[in-house]
């Protein structure tokens, strides 16, 4: 099957153009970035409690 190049490639240009356009965040990706808060805010607390106990012990 022969596949025509200029047609995938416009094809592949203009879904990439219309997922570009896209201004707002849809549910899933607000959903990643409270993810993301929460692992970073864990990971703050737990660096909080290793300075709490280095200092502890000094």
């Amino acid at each position: 099957m022969k596949v025509n190049r200029k047609a995938v490639t416009t094809l592949v240009l203009l879904a990439s153009l219309g997922l570009a356009g896209c201004p707002d965040d849809g549910p899933m990706e607000e959903a990643g970035e409270t993810v993301d808060e929460a692992a970073e805010d864990a990971g703050e607390a737990v660096e909080d409690a290793v300075d709490d106990i280095e200092d502890a012990g000094k």
